[in-house]
């Protein structure tokens, strides 16, 4: 039997690969906008890629909206967001690309499924460690997206899911028995170098987060060390 814990502290490490997996509803993204909550973003610039303007993610204070053509990459600290169309792909890997390109940035990936199957997604994937690229990717369709989300992998945070084909997809990479729904925003957590698993309850609070946002601005810290 997994134990059965509170939040943990952080999820990903600095530099590692966090794959959230969920139906729509399940707590999916407000999981991984906690775990970004905790990311280092105060000390290098995160890109957050927004397919559908998520609430949560349009409350974040202090970020910035860059276009998917920037003239350049974000350089500073802190957490930028661009909102891709569905139909973007060229565009979109081209972005991808120049993330690669320059590294040291973190990156946060909303409806994995969507995004275009080409080298972009694969070369910060399985490079990321190296080039100081982490990465938290969302899906709710795992039958969809790249396996490279799994395969390079460091953690996975999985909630419900209805279809029994993305089911199969995740226990054929986490030793989990996905037979039985957990109960509302209860999720497993695995993490790959411990081959750990755990069942973890609710994360914390849309306030909480929101608060924890707040206080990690570079800025603020900057305000407290005065």
């Amino acid at each position: 039997m997994a134990d059965v814990i509170p939040f943990p502290r952080t999820i990903p490490g600095h530099d590692e690969r966090l794959a959230v997996i969920g139906r729509t509803g399940s707590g999916k993204t407000h999981f991984a906008v906690w775990a970004l909550s905790k990311a280092n973003w105060p000390t290098r610039p995160w890109i957050i890629v927004d397919y559908k303007r998520d609430d949560l993610i349009g409350e974040l204070p202090g970020v910035e909206e860059i276009s998917l053509t920037p003239r350049r990459m974000p350089r500073h600290p802190g957490l930028y967001v661009v909102h891709p169309r569905p139909d973007s792909d060229d565009a979109v890997e081209t972005f991808l690309m120049r993330i690669w390109e320059r590294g040291h940035t973190g990156i946060y990936i909303d409806e994995g499924h969507i995004l275009p199957e080409r080298g972009g997604l694969q070369a910060i994937l399985t490079q990321g460690r190296s080039k100081k690229i982490p990465a938290i990717v969302l899906t709710q369709r795992p039958k969809w997206v790249s396996r490279f989300v799994f395969s390079e992998a460091d953690h996975f945070a999985i909630f419900h899911l209805n279809d029994r084909r993305d089911r199969q997809t995740v226990q054929e990479m986490v030793p989990v028995d996905l037979s039985e729904p957990l109960p509302p925003r209860h999720s497993w957590v695995y993490s790959v170098g411990a081959d750990r698993l755990v069942h973890m309850l609710p994360v914390p609070d849309r306030d909480a987060i929101l608060d924890t946002f707040h206080a990690r601005r570079p800025d603020n810290l900057r305000r407290r060390m005065i």
